[in-house]
């Protein structure tokens, strides 16, 4: 994993979490003006998490870093996004595989389980770079947190 500064997100929790992590998949972006991006390629996703939280569970953790790989890397390393039909599509832009909308859609994945957890964590950022000079960072506005 390469070192990386990431944004920082200010927040009142007393904990704060980030899981770093890498998966290699392919994608198209399913528009004319996408250019070179509408033909099938891949990239190595450089991804890192931040999730905050006042509690910890019953194990001390705030979130388990092993789930929240297996979330993301689990469903995602070595795999084509476009085929991850639950997620994205080619009708609407606000499914298509770019950046952006992998951002919003791990932040979803995460939060989604977060839900889950008797602690209530909260996802606040989700940084993806594509490439070494391109990233997004996805951050939820305050009342989707």
């Amino acid at each position: 994993m390469i070192q990386q500064i990431y944004p920082q997100v200010q927040h009142p929790y007393q904990f704060e979490l980030n899981k770093d992590m890498q998966f290699a998949a392919a994608h198209f972006v399913p528009h004319d003006e996408a250019g070179k991006c509408r033909e099938l390629h891949g990239h190595t996703y450089f991804v890192n998490i931040t999730i905050a939280g006042d509690d910890l569970d019953h194990t001390g953790f705030l979130v388990n870093f092993q789930q929240v790989k297996k979330l993301i890397h689990g469903k995602f390393d070595h795999t084509v996004i476009n085929d991850h039909k639950e997620l994205f599509n080619d009708q609407n832009p606000n499914d298509f595989p770019t950046t952006e909308v992998v951002a919003k859609k791990i932040w979803e994945i995460i939060q989604e389980h977060l839900n889950t957890l008797p602690n209530s964590p909260k996802c606040l950022q989700v940084f993806v770079r594509e490439t070494p000079t391109s990233y997004v960072v996805y951050r939820p506005k305050a009342g989707d947190r």
